[in-house]
């Protein structure tokens, strides 16, 4: 599940350290449209949006 960081609004998943303290959100921002859109590294085990959604 993605994860919306309240320190700096960026989304992460939601076993990264950088979500901790962060909220649940049930859709990626409308601006993420590909998986290189999400600038964590929590990310590089997915090859597309469609395995986290």
């Amino acid at each position: 599940m993605p994860m919306m960081s309240s320190e700096d609004f960026t989304v992460h998943d939601d076993g990264c350290e950088a979500a901790a303290d962060g909220m649940p959100i049930s859709d990626l921002p409308d601006e993420v449209t590909a998986i290189d859109d999400l600038d964590c590294e929590c990310w590089a085990e997915y090859d597309s949006l469609a395995e986290i959604e």
